[in-house]
């Protein structure tokens, strides 16, 4: 729903992705829950605010277990392992590579979990 390429595991980065998936946010009556990691750049209280602000639960992996949250792990996996297999030489680069794979892995590439429909065609059927 939100991502944001950088250099850097800084707040005001993260905080960019997180806003953005918020404003895409299709179903707003319903209960958001935030999951992330320990990193640091999760923990901060201006992070932390965006969850108050917007009624989101906020919920961290014990320990720095990646299992936890084993869907978007999976999918940060397909994302360097499957689309991104050359290293950009520049940001810009990156960020276009990046736009592109969420591009086809949200619209064209069907996923078995989804009984073989994009995860756009299910986010179609709530709205």
């Amino acid at each position: 729903m939100g991502y944001h390429v950088h250099d850097n595991h800084r707040t005001d980065s993260v905080m960019q992705a997180y806003r953005q998936a918020l404003k895409h946010r299709r179903l707003k009556q319903q209960p958001l829950v935030h999951h992330s990691d320990r990193g640091i750049q999760y923990c901060p209280s201006a992070y932390q605010a965006l969850h108050a602000r917007y009624d989101v639960t906020c919920s961290m992996t014990d320990g720095y277990d990646c299992y936890q949250n084993a869907l978007a792990e999976r999918m940060n996996g397909i994302l360097k392992n499957e689309y991104l297999l050359a290293k950009p030489a520049i940001i810009e680069q990156a960020t276009k590579m990046v736009d592109e794979s969420v591009n086809v892995y949200n619209s064209r590439r069907l996923h078995l979990a989804l009984k073989y429909k994009t995860p756009d065609e299910v986010h179609r059927v709530f709205y």
